[in-house]
C-alpha cells in the first residue's frame, strides 16, 4: 500500500485542487463546497441514490457525501495540480462502497444527452443499474469494513463517503501533485520556494 494502514495512522486520504486548498486550510471541508459540485457531481450521486435500497442505512446519502480513499494500491497516478491530504473522521459517520462500480457508469450518465453517445442511455437502465446494485449490496459501516476489510481485496476499490464536516485542525497536507510529479510539502519548497 502507499501509504501506512488506518490501523497506524488514524487517517484517510482526501484529493484537492489547489484552487481550493486556501480555502480548505482556512475553513474544512464540506461536502458542496467545490464549484464542480453542482454541475459534475451532484445529479451523478442522485441517480446512485435512487437506487439504494432499503437496507442501507437513510444517513447514507452519496450527494451528501465527503469522498475520501483508505489508502493507494503501489504508487498512484494523481492528477498534476492537486494536494493529497491526510483527513481525521469519526467512523461512525463515514460509509464504505466500491468505487469501481460507481466508475464504471459516470462516462455513460455525463454523455447519455450528448448527440452521438445517447445509446449509452439503454447501457444505464440495464448493466448500469446492476453495477449500482453490486455497489449498494457490497457497500458496508467504516467500522464494518476495518473488521472485514474489504478495502484490501483485489477487486474492491474502496471509497469512504463520509457524513460530516471536515474541521481545519483534522486535515494535514501530504503531498502536492506538480505535473504528475507527487512530490512531499518540503520537496514542493525547495523546488518552488526561492
Amino acid at each position: 500500500m502507499f501509504f501506512h494502514d488506518y490501523s497506524k495512522t488514524g487517517v484517510i486520504y482526501h484529493i484537492a485542487h489547489i484552487t481550493d486548498l486556501k480555502k480548505i486550510l482556512k475553513d474544512g471541508i464540506e461536502y458542496n463546497d467545490k464549484i464542480t459540485y453542482e454541475r459534475h457531481y451532484y445529479s451523478f450521486h442522485d441517480f446512485i441514490d435512487q437506487l439504494r435500497p432499503v437496507n442501507v442505512p437513510s444517513w447514507v446519502i452519496r450527494k451528501k457525501a465527503i469522498f475520501a480513499s483508505m489508502n493507494y494500491r503501489k504508487e498512484p497516478n494523481f492528477h498534476s495540480h492537486t494536494a493529497v491530504l491526510a483527513v481525521k473522521v469519526d467512523p461512525t459517520r463515514c460509509w464504505v462502497a466500491n468505487e469501481n462500480r460507481a466508475n464504471q457508469i459516470y462516462e455513460p450518465f455525463i454523455l447519455q444527452n450528448v448527440d452521438g453517445f445517447r445509446e449509452a442511455k439503454a447501457y444505464l437502465e440495464t448493466k448500469g443499474k446492476a453495477l449500482i446494485k453490486d455497489y449498494w449490496e457490497t457497500s458496508l459501516s467504516f467500522q464494518e469494513n476495518l473488521k472485514e476489510r474489504k478495502d484490501l481485496k483485489e477487486s474492491y476499490d474502496a471509497e469512504v463517503m463520509i457524513f460530516h464536516s471536515i474541521p481545519p485542525e483534522n486535515i494535514e497536507v501530504l503531498y502536492l501533485v506538480s505535473d504528475h510529479r507527487t512530490l512531499e510539502i518540503q520537496e514542493w519548497r525547495r523546488i518552488f520556494c526561492m
